[in-house]
């Protein structure tokens, strides 16, 4: 698995750490009645533009600037490739109260902040939930949607890979569905947690899958749909 393919945390694990992680080597896949959960992708993720984070945030502290603006078009295709499967597409914002989903002292808000940027526009017959803390379990009905759609495997994308993704990846395989995570349409403001989360995401709790290994595990096992 993690020695076959080259993922993107090759640079900055090393390779003693990769065979510590041996034991955690299986067969990966997505099941048979997935559904695609697309995590905050908000507009505040995407203010200043596609600027390196480091210069975005003087300004934008939410935004994570060039690594989430790398992430639209890929994540657009996801989306293409879960609607014509007839795949149910999920999204999570940020609710209305104070209460936040982390720690972040400086976070300025408009009356659009929250709503999922206009790359991303959920159809009226997408699910939209909000939620107040990282996980998109915690507080929601999210387990009463996937349950009543029979969905036993989510397809994951958005951000941030070390927040809000980590802990709804964590919470799905808790909860006995299968975590599948997009490589390409996942993101975070630094690229060292993005890299050793996905690293410790894959080897305990989900399957790391490049866009085009998704596609291909769509195409083979939901063709007929």
């Amino acid at each position: 698995m993690s020695e076959v393919k080259q993922y993107c945390w090759h640079d900055v694990i090393d390779s003693d750490t990769r065979d510590i992680y041996q034991s955690y080597e299986r067969v990966t896949f997505i099941g048979m009645k997935p559904a695609v959960l697309l995590v905050d992708l908000y507009n505040l993720v995407y203010e200043g533009g596609s600027l390196p984070v480091k210069d975005v945030v003087k300004k934008y502290p939410s935004s994570c600037g060039i690594h989430a603006w790398n992430a639209i078009e890929p994540t657009k295709q996801l989306i293409s490739l879960a609607r014509s499967h007839q795949i149910p597409l999920i999204y999570s914002t940020q609710g209305t109260n104070r209460i936040q989903a982390t720690n972040r002292q400086r976070n300025v808000v408009h009356d659009n902040s929250y709503e999922i940027h206009e790359a991303f526009q959920p159809a009226p017959t997408d699910i939209i939930i909000q939620k107040e803390r990282a996980s998109c379990f915690f507080g929601t009905p999210l387990i009463a949607y996937l349950t009543r759609m029979d969905i036993d495997s989510l397809i994951i994308c958005g951000e941030s890979t070390s927040g809000c993704v980590r802990a709804t990846a964590v919470d799905a395989y808790s909860y006995g569905f299968h975590p599948v995570i997009v490589e390409e349409c996942t993101f975070d403001r630094s690229i060292i947690s993005h890299k050793v989360s996905l690293f410790d995401l894959h080897h305990k709790y989900a399957d790391v899958m490049s866009l085009g290994e998704v596609k291909g595990h769509l195409d083979l096992r939901l063709g007929a749909f």
